[in-house]
């Protein structure tokens, strides 16, 4: 006689059948998908041209091969990006951004609405395609040749808005070392900074990646039309070290400030970050975070960005989730004069 299955094997039995369907079903979400790409930056800078290129090989490393379609949408240094992430674009793995990462520490640093807009603690990260080192240059036609230069005579620097990195940048230099900045806000972004500086309107920009001055404008950096004056990061990078750039740090008179430039300068352990809105699904986040470091891997992906000029150095989502979550417990006193130093 056939005995029966018990109800407890039965209940087994289904749980390993949901189990087997379960990464089925969640490969089969992106075919026939749209996925928008918002890219917090104006058209044409470093971090559009990542992006751009990251968004082209996206849907080869999705199963399903979704339609993969940037839009840029600049504004308060990728501010209006993230609000717009957090809160209006579909919460379902059918939507990612591109942001600065000084927006992701901002509402830490900053006495501003972008609070109450979004919490940067709260975004899942998908991962940073670099690490970055930013760095202060001049034009060649400039008379500040070094930031000794710099700390003596009148330098005017050119900035974007509050919230990018040219314009936060040069206010915490200003402040930290007693540069003689003159300080020129309102550029739309770095592509009008580099056109502004060769015109000589202004001498000098302050926290531009160095990646991205190599993927804009290879062509000053190979032909040494550039004074690099300063570095934001001591981590080893084979042509500033050769190039001996100073890191910050060394002109910074006071502890407290060098701890809290530290704390600002952190940011770019995930200086190229892509994110999704909270509460997407964890199927989804798995599937997106395996993504991009399918595309990091992509030996067409590599050999394109090596032809651009684009130093690709991956971290992965969970990695740099940790990052942001030890930011936002930094210590009271720190954060504090971090905001002053970044405050105009």
């Amino acid at each position: 006689m056939r005995m029966r299955p018990s109800i407890s094997k039965l209940f087994c039995a289904g749980l390993a059948s949901a189990a087997l369907l379960g990464p089925t079903q969640a490969a089969d979400f992106y075919a026939n998908k749209k996925i928008d790409f918002l890219i917090g930056a104006d058209a044409g800078g470093g971090y559009d041209v990542y992006a751009r290129l990251i968004a082209k090989y996206l849907p080869q490393a999705l199963a399903g091969t979704p339609t993969v379609v940037p839009r840029n949408m600049p504004g308060a240094g990728s501010a209006t990006a993230a609000a717009s992430i957090y809160r209006i674009v579909p919460k379902d793995g059918t939507s990612i951004g591109a942001l600065f990462p000084g927006v992701v520490i901002a509402p830490l640093l900053e006495d501003n609405a972008q609070k109450d807009l979004f919490d940067p603690s709260k975004f899942v990260y998908l991962g940073s395609a670099d690490n970055l080192i930013r760095v202060c240059v001049t034009y060649e036609t400039s008379k500040i040749k070094t930031m000794d230069d710099a700390l003596k005579n009148k330098t005017i620097v050119g900035a974007s808005a509050a919230g990018g990195s040219t314009r936060d940048y040069a206010v915490f230099t200003k402040k930290a070392t007693h540069a003689q900045f003159d300080i020129i806000n309102g550029y739309k972004g770095t592509v009008d900074i580099l056109l502004a500086m060769e015109r000589g309107e202004v001498d000098a920009m302050c926290g531009i990646d160095w990646s991205s001055l190599k993927a804009q404008r290879g062509d000053w950096v190979r032909d040494h039309k550039l004074n690099v004056i300063v570095r934001y990061g001591a981590d080893p990078q084979k042509e500033l070290d050769e190039l001996k750039v100073p890191d910050i740090s060394k002109f910074i008179p006071d502890d407290n400030d060098k701890k809290a430039v530290d704390l600002i300068v952190s940011q770019q352990t995930f200086g190229r970050p892509y994110i999704a809105p909270p509460e997407t699904p964890e199927a989804q986040v798995k599937l997106l975070r395996d993504a991009f470091m399918k595309v990091m891997e992509n030996h067409d992906f590599i050999a394109d960005a090596e032809h651009a000029h684009m130093d690709v150095t991956p971290t992965a989502g969970d990695k740099v989730q940790d990052v942001v979550n030890k930011i936002y417990s930094a210590p009271p006193a720190i954060a504090q004069r971090a905001r002053e130093l970044i405050k105009p």
